[in-house]
């Protein structure tokens, strides 16, 4: 052993482990407030890589999940457009019925025709006003309803746009049609019957459009829980380990600084040698 006071090797060495356990108490710590086992690049780069690239992967699915939410909420508004169309024909082929009776007098009919003449109005007014930002698929030259359907948005579902509107090739009836006379009556009851046909099939077309949406976001929610479950088994911390180390390494801590203070204490041993 060599007395020295200029080199205190067990001094030295007392604090070398001291900031090792200092080092894994900041570790612990920062697991502790973060919850992450890996929380930079300098805890793990690889996992950290990695768990980035997933984490970019769970932004493109939420984003492809917005984007379903929307298509939903256009295809909700087109099937009430259609739907309050399809109740409205049906008023008013219950009208043109009546005014097929050749024995009505001129004031009943033109009632009838009067309501008649309103609930077709009503029928372009709904389909005009179809609109969910920015898009309307059941007027005339409508638009489709598109919507993103992975994380990348290279995959997409579309629904065809529904023309409802009047003189069509859904709503045959003409905006001149009247049932002011019992022969226009017979033909207004005609074109109404196909219509209402026609519309059944495009509420179809939309109803079936949109349980596949929602089955799609269905799915793209269940991968990107998956893959949040992933990143969390590669970095969030096990808070149990983490309390468990923290007490270790504060009682290491402890025990480290009294060993320095014994270390310290080392070289007044010397001056007993000049007594």
């Amino acid at each position: 052993m060599t007395f020295s006071v200029n080199t205190n090797a067990a001094a030295l060495s007392a604090l070398q482990n001291l900031n090792k356990t200092a080092t894994g108490l900041e570790r612990v710590q920062t697991e502790i407030n973060t919850g992450y086992k890996v929380s930079s690049s300098k805890d793990n780069a690889a996992v950290f890589a990695i768990a980035q690239s997933l984490r970019a992967d769970v932004a493109g699915f939420r984003a492809a999940v917005g984007s379903i939410d929307r298509a939903l909420s256009t295809i909700d508004v087109a099937i009430s457009a259609g739907e309050a169309v399809s109740d409205l024909l049906i008023e008013m082929k219950e009208k043109a019925v009546a005014a097929k009776d050749s024995g009505l007098d001129t004031a009943s009919r033109s009632s009838l025709n009067n309501d008649f003449t309103q609930l077709r109005s009503q029928i372009s007014s709904i389909v005009n006003n179809a609109e969910f930002n920015g898009t309307n698929a059941v007027v005339a030259g409508g638009d489709d309803i598109v919507a993103i359907t992975n994380d990348t948005g290279s995959s997409t579902f579309t629904i065809a746009a529904q023309n409802l509107s009047l003189s069509g090739t859904v709503v045959t009836l003409t905006t001149s049609q009247s049932i002011g006379s019992a022969t226009g009556a017979a033909s207004v009851v005609s074109s109404i019957e196909s219509s209402i046909a026609n519309v059944n099939t495009s509420l179809s077309s939309l109803g079936a459009g949109a349980r596949r949406l929602e089955l799609q976001k269905e799915f793209v929610n269940k991968l990107k829980d998956t893959v949040e479950v992933g990143i969390g088994n590669l970095v969030d911390a096990d808070m149990a380990k983490a309390s468990a180390n923290l007490q270790s390494l504060q009682v290491k801590q402890q025990l480290g600084l009294q060993a320095l203070s014994i270390a310290n204490q080392a070289p007044q041993a010397v001056t007993s040698l000049f007594q």
